[in-house]
């Protein structure tokens, strides 16, 4: 393992916990087209102990306003899901899966900014939490769907539903990885040796958490999903 190329990629992480510590999700749309790239060997174990520890930092200093209803509702579809990700994965190329993800992410937005209101329903969030079981498997971007069904909660409530969201879900990929063989030593150090990239990111964010208000939020939230859809697509077309 190059350990180089780990400490750079700390900027990578330090910018995707900025971006996740101010919007509530993030970081591995940032990260994982420069983890891709310079450390496959590391994917998705390592960039899932940074996901695992950046949750535990969000809910021990901030806001624990957490929405428990679309939380419970997402979580219990992810986790019916999770099965059927793996199997679509074993059938189809991560490339082909990860156009279909960006797509849906992009269609998604697309309806919240039209007629269709996305609310906190316990519909929307157990649809959320079902396509982020799939999406989340095949490209590690799950945050997307339920930060859009979120989007007119409190800032503290939305940044702190999705910090607990990542949580469970990233123990639930973790343990599979582990119990599959799929999640090395090597993938474990690295990812705790960008732990301090991620305090340092969310840290760093704690004036755009003060300055953002629910519609400025919501905005950011609209803008960071269409660049994570077009990242997605991008990244599977290109890499």
């Amino acid at each position: 393992m190059d350990w180089t190329a780990v400490l750079l990629l700390g900027a990578a992480l330090f910018a995707g916990a900025f971006v996740q510590s101010s919007i509530g999700f993030g970081m591995a749309v940032v990260a994982a087209p420069f983890l891709v790239v310079a450390t496959p060997s590391l994917m998705p174990g390592a960039l899932l102990v940074t996901s695992f520890c950046l949750p535990v930092v969000q809910l021990a200093h901030g806001p624990k306003q957490i929405a428990w209803r679309p939380l419970g509702w997402a979580l219990g579809a992810r986790l019916l899901l999770t099965p059927v990700g793996v199997a679509v994965v074993a059938l189809l190329s991560v490339r082909a899966i990860s156009v279909v993800v960006g797509i849906l992410i992009l269609v998604t937005v697309a309806a919240s900014v039209s007629a269709l209101d996305l609310r906190p329903t316990p519909r929307n969030a157990a649809a959320a939490g079902a396509v982020a079981g799939v999406a989340g498997t095949a490209a590690s971007i799950g945050g997307p769907y339920l930060a859009l069904v979120l989007q007119h909660e409190r800032p503290e409530r939305l940044r702190a539903t999705l910090a607990a969201f990542f949580l469970v879900g990233t123990s639930m990929a973790v343990v599979g990885l582990a119990l599959a063989g799929e999640f090395s030593r090597e993938q474990l150090l690295a990812g705790l040796t960008w732990v301090p990239f991620v305090v340092a990111g969310y840290a760093a964010a704690a004036p755009a958490r003060a300055h953002l208000d629910r519609e400025r939020l919501r905005r950011a939230v609209l803008v960071f999903c269409v660049v994570a859809g077009a990242s997605v697509i991008v990244r599977a077309l290109v890499f």
